[in-house]
């Protein structure tokens, strides 16, 4: 059977994520102070001890999660546990910059500053209140689309994010996002609301975040990553850096197939799913979409002892 390590997106970000892994494996917070160097700014601060509103902020968020996942990958790596023994890699969106910087295929530097210059590209391209997001819950994403295409009149609203079966998540021009969760609860959805986040991500309307990134990634170097990564906008394996780097430019406007994602894993023998950095939101969807997986994270100190025991059973 096969193994994924999947990093998670931006929600997950709290105070304090990734402390007790820089205080216990000088690995882990090798990364933090290389992110720092990087941002020229003490990041790490602002994670630890910062102010919740503004590590939410898409510019912080994005490094700052990178930061904790790849922190927990250097501390699973510290105790003898490779990216290798992963069969692929994965991310929901800026966690597949994650994805791809376990992989070996970004430079943690690079990847800090990409995510920064995403953030910020992403916060710009719509100016706030004029976009917006909502997740719909209890219809599948055929229904979603049908509702998010009657709900548009003429505006931007698309399905952005699949992320189960149970879950599909709207963005585009607030009028329009804001019809569609009238219409998807018309239409059966359990529940269908507006979330908190600053901007419409993974919708045409971020077509200048897409322009700067692939700027931006046109200067970077990418290698080949050492395990797979399963891409969003693809939802199939992809290894080929030119690839890659067209894919990291597409998924900013793309929609991420992480219901997809995940299948097309465990139709290849995945069985086993490793969510490794904040949160454990990808450890619900996991579920959700395939209920046999087993799933464990790795965020803090506890769960990198658990994970290296577990490969020992």
């Amino acid at each position: 059977m096969a193994r994924a390590f999947i990093f998670p997106g931006q929600g997950a970000q709290t105070i304090g994520m990734g402390r007790d892994l820089a205080d216990s494996y000088p690995a882990a917070r090798a990364v933090f102070d290389e992110v720092d160097e990087a941002l020229g700014e003490k990041l790490s601060t602002l994670i630890w001890e910062g102010d919740a509103d503004e590590l939410t902020l898409t510019a912080n968020a994005q490094p700052a999660l990178m930061a904790t996942s790849l922190a927990a990958m250097r501390a699973l790596e510290a105790e003898g546990v490779s990216v290798t023994q992963a069969d692929f890699v994965a991310g929901h969106s800026l966690g597949e910059y994650s994805a791809l910087t376990a992989a070996g295929a970004l430079s943690v530097a690079d990847a800090a500053r990409l995510l920064r210059k995403r953030g910020a590209a992403m916060q710009a391209a719509v100016p706030v209140g004029q976009g917006a997001m909502a997740a719909v819950l209890g219809l599948d994403l055929e229904a979603v689309r049908k509702v998010a295409d009657e709900a548009a009149q003429g505006e931007v609203c698309q399905a952005a994010n699949d992320n189960d079966p149970a879950q599909v998540v709207i963005s585009g021009a607030k009028a329009a996002v804001e019809r569609a969760v009238d219409i998807a609860k018309a239409a059966g959805a359990k529940r269908a609301l507006l979330l908190p986040v600053s901007a419409p991500f993974h919708c045409a309307l971020m077509q200048p975040a897409a322009d700067a990134m692939a700027e931006a990634l046109a200067e970077v170097t990418i290698k080949t990553p050492v395990v797979p990564l399963v891409a969003n906008v693809r939802a199939e394996a992809v290894n080929d850096p030119d690839t890659i780097r067209a894919l990291l430019v597409e998924q900013v406007c793309g929609a991420v197939r992480w219901r997809e994602s995940v299948e097309w894993m465990v139709a290849q023998g995945a069985d086993e799913f490793w969510e490794i950095g904040a949160g454990k939101a990808l450890s619900g969807m996991v579920r959700r979409i395939h209920k046999p997986a087993t799933v464990r994270n790795v965020g803090a100190a506890a769960d990198v002892t658990a994970a290296v025991d577990s490969l020992k059973g």
